[in-house]
């Protein structure tokens, strides 16, 4: 009887250390997904401004200019 409820003590233990851990793994991986994004958002926004002002033709829009280029490669 008392291993029985030493057991299901343990058990609730375990739910809660593992329930504690799953929030925080989200929390982090959240975060690291936000700082990925904006590192990418800003790259892209950055190369789009070098090709729209340096790279491309008369009338070309920032795709045209990285399709041509992706060609040309």
């Amino acid at each position: 009887m008392a291993k029985l409820k030493l057991a299901e003590k343990n058990e609730k233990i375990a739910e809660k250390v593992v329930g504690g851990y799953k929030k925080i793994e989200k929390t982090v991986v959240g975060g690291y997904k936000k700082m990925e994004e904006g590192a990418v958002n800003s790259f892209t926004k950055m190369t789009d401004s070098f090709v729209e002002e340096f790279l491309t033709k008369d009338g070309e829009t920032v795709e045209e200019a990285k399709k041509r280029m992706r060609k040309e490669a």
